[in-house]
């Protein structure tokens, strides 16, 4: 059973960086896209930033280009996500997903609140 779990959320001023990951288990890390999406109050869900699992290459929105780095840490058991420079608009709750072919995971959320 695939599970996801986030960390690393919480409250920081603008311009601030914050770290997350998310701890993944339960399917073959090479197998998947891990993605990172967000959601704020009133929007639709976004995709921010995915990495391969089978040759690590990434892509980023426009939205958080070159202040967002994803990566794969610890023997590809983590993904974390440095965001950097963080804007208000920054501010939504942020997920983990796991995708392969048409199958879905996701986890529970972490809340990024970025204070102006």
């Amino acid at each position: 059973e695939v599970q996801l779990v986030e960390s690393g959320g919480g409250l920081v001023q603008a311009g601030g960086s914050l770290r997350l990951s998310c701890a993944a288990s339960g399917f073959i890390f090479e197998d998947y896209a891990i993605s990172w999406f967000r959601q704020a109050p009133g929007k639709e869900r976004e995709g921010i930033s995915c990495i391969s699992g089978s040759d690590s290459s990434t892509v980023y929105a426009d939205s958080v280009k070159g202040r967002f780095t994803i990566s794969s840490e610890n023997a590809k058991t983590t993904v974390d996500l440095q965001m950097n420079s963080l804007k208000p608009e920054d501010t939504a709750v942020y997920y983990c997903n796991a995708q392969r072919v048409s199958v879905q995971s996701w986890g529970q959320g972490t809340q990024v609140t970025v204070s102006s």
